[in-house]
Protein backbone atom coordinates (compact mmCIF):
# COMPACT_ATOMS: atom_id res chain seq x y z
CA UNK A 1 0.00 0.00 0.00
CA UNK A 2 1.15 3.53 -0.68
CA UNK A 3 3.09 5.39 1.97
CA UNK A 4 0.89 8.19 3.30
CA UNK A 5 3.99 10.32 3.86
CA UNK A 6 4.33 10.70 0.08
CA UNK A 7 1.09 12.67 -0.14
CA UNK A 8 2.15 15.90 1.46
CA UNK A 9 -0.07 18.20 3.52
CA UNK A 10 -2.10 20.93 1.85
CA UNK A 11 -4.30 21.78 4.81
CA UNK A 12 -2.57 25.08 5.34
CA UNK A 13 -3.46 26.15 1.81
CA UNK A 14 -7.05 24.85 1.77
CA UNK A 15 -9.34 27.61 2.99
CA UNK A 16 -12.32 27.02 0.73
CA UNK A 17 -15.26 24.71 1.28
CA UNK A 18 -17.99 22.81 -0.56
CA UNK A 19 -17.62 22.08 -4.29
CA UNK A 20 -14.52 24.27 -4.56
CA UNK A 21 -12.76 22.27 -1.85
CA UNK A 22 -13.71 19.00 -3.51
CA UNK A 23 -12.27 20.24 -6.79
CA UNK A 24 -9.10 21.34 -5.01
CA UNK A 25 -8.62 17.93 -3.43
CA UNK A 26 -9.42 16.21 -6.73
CA UNK A 27 -6.68 18.20 -8.43
CA UNK A 28 -4.30 17.48 -5.57
CA UNK A 29 -4.82 13.73 -5.88
CA UNK A 30 -4.74 13.92 -9.67
CA UNK A 31 -1.36 15.64 -9.48
CA UNK A 32 -0.04 12.82 -7.32
CA UNK A 33 -1.15 10.32 -9.96
CA UNK A 34 0.51 12.28 -12.76
CA UNK A 35 3.72 12.59 -10.73
CA UNK A 36 3.79 8.85 -10.16
CA UNK A 37 3.48 9.01 -6.37
CA UNK A 38 1.26 5.93 -6.71
CA UNK A 39 2.03 3.45 -9.45
CA UNK A 40 -0.51 1.63 -11.66
CA UNK A 41 -1.96 -1.28 -9.72
CA UNK A 42 -0.97 0.19 -6.36
CA UNK A 43 -3.52 0.58 -3.60
CA UNK A 44 -3.82 4.17 -2.46
CA UNK A 45 -4.18 5.17 1.21
CA UNK A 46 -7.57 4.90 2.90
CA UNK A 47 -10.09 7.74 2.95
CA UNK A 48 -9.27 8.31 6.62
CA UNK A 49 -5.53 8.50 5.98
CA UNK A 50 -5.99 10.83 3.02
CA UNK A 51 -8.36 13.07 4.96
CA UNK A 52 -5.86 13.35 7.80
CA UNK A 53 -2.93 14.05 5.50
CA UNK A 54 -4.82 16.64 3.47
CA UNK A 55 -6.56 18.25 6.43
CA UNK A 56 -10.11 17.82 5.13
CA UNK A 57 -13.20 15.78 5.94
CA UNK A 58 -13.55 12.18 4.75
CA UNK A 59 -16.65 13.16 2.78
CA UNK A 60 -14.54 15.58 0.74
CA UNK A 61 -11.96 12.91 0.03
CA UNK A 62 -14.71 10.45 -0.88
CA UNK A 63 -16.20 12.89 -3.38
CA UNK A 64 -12.79 13.55 -4.92
CA UNK A 65 -12.07 9.83 -5.24
CA UNK A 66 -15.41 9.27 -6.95
CA UNK A 67 -14.52 11.89 -9.54
CA UNK A 68 -11.19 10.19 -10.25
CA UNK A 69 -12.89 6.80 -10.47
CA UNK A 70 -15.39 8.25 -12.96
CA UNK A 71 -12.48 9.54 -15.05
CA UNK A 72 -10.92 6.08 -15.09
CA UNK A 73 -7.80 7.10 -13.17
CA UNK A 74 -8.72 5.01 -10.13
CA UNK A 75 -10.68 1.79 -9.74
CA UNK A 76 -12.28 0.03 -6.80
CA UNK A 77 -11.94 -3.58 -5.75
CA UNK A 78 -14.64 -5.08 -3.55
CA UNK A 79 -13.61 -5.32 0.10
CA UNK A 80 -10.09 -4.30 -0.86
CA UNK A 81 -9.89 -0.58 -1.50
CA UNK A 82 -9.11 1.90 -4.25
CA UNK A 83 -6.30 1.24 -6.72
CA UNK A 84 -4.53 3.20 -9.44
CA UNK A 85 -5.64 2.16 -12.92
CA UNK A 86 -3.24 1.83 -15.84
CA UNK A 87 -5.08 4.39 -17.96
CA UNK A 88 -2.30 6.99 -17.84
CA UNK A 89 0.07 4.40 -19.28
CA UNK A 90 -2.16 2.64 -21.79
CA UNK A 91 -4.33 5.52 -22.94
CA UNK A 92 -1.56 7.04 -25.04
CA UNK A 93 -0.64 3.90 -26.92
CA UNK A 94 -3.60 1.53 -27.06
CA UNK A 95 -4.20 2.03 -30.84
CA UNK A 96 -0.49 1.56 -31.54
CA UNK A 97 -0.18 -1.69 -29.61
CA UNK A 98 -2.19 -3.57 -32.24
CA UNK A 99 -0.65 -1.67 -35.15
CA UNK A 100 2.91 -2.53 -34.19
CA UNK A 101 1.88 -6.12 -33.61
CA UNK A 102 0.27 -6.39 -37.05
CA UNK A 103 2.92 -4.39 -38.91
CA UNK A 104 6.48 -5.42 -37.95
CA UNK A 105 7.83 -2.84 -40.38
CA UNK A 106 6.83 -0.19 -37.82
CA UNK A 107 9.34 -1.49 -35.27
CA UNK A 108 12.25 0.56 -36.66
CA UNK A 109 10.12 3.66 -36.16
CA UNK A 110 9.55 2.57 -32.58
CA UNK A 111 13.28 2.12 -32.10
CA UNK A 112 13.98 5.56 -33.53
CA UNK A 113 11.49 7.04 -31.09
CA UNK A 114 12.98 5.08 -28.22
CA UNK A 115 16.48 6.33 -29.05
CA UNK A 116 15.24 9.90 -28.73
CA UNK A 117 12.99 9.23 -25.74
CA UNK A 118 15.37 7.28 -23.54
CA UNK A 119 18.42 9.25 -24.62
CA UNK A 120 16.72 12.40 -23.36
CA UNK A 121 15.53 10.58 -20.25
CA UNK A 122 19.10 9.57 -19.39
CA UNK A 123 20.32 13.12 -20.03
CA UNK A 124 17.73 14.62 -17.68
CA UNK A 125 18.32 11.94 -15.04
CA UNK A 126 21.99 12.94 -14.93
CA UNK A 127 20.94 16.56 -14.41
CA UNK A 128 17.93 16.23 -12.12
CA UNK A 129 18.29 13.03 -10.11
CA UNK A 130 17.87 13.61 -6.38
CA UNK A 131 19.79 11.77 -3.68
CA UNK A 132 16.76 9.51 -3.28
CA UNK A 133 16.69 8.82 -7.03
CA UNK A 134 20.40 7.97 -7.04
CA UNK A 135 19.97 5.65 -4.07
CA UNK A 136 17.19 3.78 -5.88
CA UNK A 137 19.17 3.50 -9.12
CA UNK A 138 22.22 2.35 -7.17
CA UNK A 139 20.20 -0.38 -5.46
CA UNK A 140 18.97 -1.63 -8.83
CA UNK A 141 22.50 -1.65 -10.24
CA UNK A 142 23.69 -3.68 -7.25
CA UNK A 143 20.80 -6.07 -7.88
CA UNK A 144 21.74 -6.38 -11.55
CA UNK A 145 25.33 -7.22 -10.64
CA UNK A 146 24.22 -9.82 -8.11
CA UNK A 147 21.67 -11.40 -10.46
CA UNK A 148 24.28 -11.54 -13.20
CA UNK A 149 26.80 -13.22 -10.89
CA UNK A 150 24.21 -15.86 -9.98
CA UNK A 151 23.22 -16.39 -13.60
CA UNK A 152 19.61 -15.48 -12.82
CA UNK A 153 18.60 -14.13 -16.23
CA UNK A 154 14.91 -13.84 -15.34
CA UNK A 155 15.64 -11.58 -12.36
CA UNK A 156 18.22 -9.67 -14.36
CA UNK A 157 15.68 -8.95 -17.10
CA UNK A 158 13.12 -7.73 -14.56
CA UNK A 159 15.68 -5.49 -12.86
CA UNK A 160 16.65 -4.16 -16.29
CA UNK A 161 13.09 -2.89 -16.75
CA UNK A 162 13.05 -1.47 -13.23
CA UNK A 163 16.35 0.30 -13.95
CA UNK A 164 14.94 2.05 -17.01
CA UNK A 165 11.82 2.99 -15.05
CA UNK A 166 13.97 4.46 -12.27
CA UNK A 167 15.82 6.60 -14.81
CA UNK A 168 12.51 7.88 -16.16
CA UNK A 169 11.42 8.76 -12.63
CA UNK A 170 14.74 10.54 -12.07
CA UNK A 171 14.12 12.71 -15.14
CA UNK A 172 11.34 14.42 -13.16
CA UNK A 173 9.35 14.91 -16.34
CA UNK A 174 5.83 13.52 -16.09
CA UNK A 175 5.45 12.95 -19.84
CA UNK A 176 8.74 11.11 -20.17
CA UNK A 177 7.88 8.95 -17.18
CA UNK A 178 4.51 7.89 -18.58
CA UNK A 179 5.82 7.42 -22.11
CA UNK A 180 8.63 5.24 -20.80
CA UNK A 181 6.09 3.18 -18.93
CA UNK A 182 3.93 2.64 -22.00
CA UNK A 183 5.77 2.96 -25.30
CA UNK A 184 8.88 1.11 -24.17
CA UNK A 185 6.79 -1.64 -22.59
CA UNK A 186 4.91 -2.04 -25.86
CA UNK A 187 8.14 -2.30 -27.84
CA UNK A 188 9.52 -4.91 -25.45
CA UNK A 189 6.32 -6.95 -25.74
CA UNK A 190 6.54 -7.13 -29.52
CA UNK A 191 10.27 -7.78 -29.55
CA UNK A 192 9.70 -10.68 -27.14
CA UNK A 193 6.92 -12.10 -29.30
CA UNK A 194 8.66 -11.78 -32.64
CA UNK A 195 12.27 -12.60 -31.82
CA UNK A 196 14.38 -14.93 -29.70
CA UNK A 197 13.23 -12.97 -26.66
CA UNK A 198 14.91 -10.67 -24.19
CA UNK A 199 15.80 -13.46 -21.77
CA UNK A 200 17.65 -15.35 -24.50
CA UNK A 201 19.29 -12.11 -25.59
CA UNK A 202 20.57 -11.57 -22.07
CA UNK A 203 22.04 -15.06 -22.03
CA UNK A 204 23.90 -14.28 -25.25
CA UNK A 205 25.13 -10.76 -24.49
CA UNK A 206 24.74 -10.29 -20.75
CA UNK A 207 28.32 -9.15 -20.15
CA UNK A 208 28.00 -6.27 -22.61
CA UNK A 209 24.55 -5.27 -21.38
CA UNK A 210 25.70 -5.23 -17.76
CA UNK A 211 28.76 -3.17 -18.66
CA UNK A 212 26.52 -0.66 -20.45
CA UNK A 213 24.26 -0.38 -17.41
CA UNK A 214 27.26 0.18 -15.15
CA UNK A 215 28.66 2.84 -17.47
CA UNK A 216 25.27 4.54 -17.65
CA UNK A 217 24.97 4.50 -13.87
CA UNK A 218 28.43 6.06 -13.53
CA UNK A 219 27.55 8.85 -15.98
CA UNK A 220 24.35 9.66 -14.11
CA UNK A 221 25.96 9.40 -10.68
CA UNK A 222 28.75 11.79 -11.69
CA UNK A 223 26.38 14.22 -13.45
CA UNK A 224 27.56 13.76 -17.04
CA UNK A 225 24.35 14.24 -19.06
CA UNK A 226 25.89 14.13 -22.55
CA UNK A 227 27.73 10.92 -21.71
CA UNK A 228 24.59 9.41 -20.19
CA UNK A 229 22.65 10.12 -23.38
CA UNK A 230 25.42 8.66 -25.54
CA UNK A 231 25.66 5.46 -23.50
CA UNK A 232 21.90 5.00 -23.45
CA UNK A 233 21.68 5.28 -27.22
CA UNK A 234 24.61 2.92 -27.59
CA UNK A 235 22.85 0.44 -25.30
CA UNK A 236 19.57 0.58 -27.21
CA UNK A 237 21.40 0.26 -30.52
CA UNK A 238 23.31 -2.78 -29.27
CA UNK A 239 20.14 -4.53 -28.13
CA UNK A 240 18.46 -3.71 -31.43
CA UNK A 241 21.33 -5.12 -33.51
CA UNK A 242 21.10 -8.37 -31.56
CA UNK A 243 17.34 -8.66 -31.97
CA UNK A 244 16.99 -7.21 -35.48
CA UNK A 245 20.31 -7.91 -37.25
CA UNK A 246 18.79 -7.18 -40.67
CA UNK A 247 17.45 -3.76 -39.65
CA UNK A 248 19.95 -0.85 -39.40
CA UNK A 249 19.94 1.30 -36.30
CA UNK A 250 18.65 4.78 -37.23
CA UNK A 251 20.66 7.91 -36.58
CA UNK A 252 18.87 10.46 -34.42
CA UNK A 253 19.87 14.06 -33.65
Amino acid sequence: MADINRIGNVAGDVIVSGPNLTERITRELETRLIEGVWSPGERIPSERALATALGVARSTVRAALQRLIARGLLKTRAASGVYVSDRLQTGLISPWRQLVGDHPELRPDMLEFRLMLEGTTAYLAAVRATDEDLARIGELVDGLVEAHARGDTVLESRLDGDFHTALANASHNAMLRHLQGSVVKMLYEHISLNNAGLTELREQASETILAQHLALWEAIRTRQPDEARRIMREHIGFVWRKLEPESPVPIVP
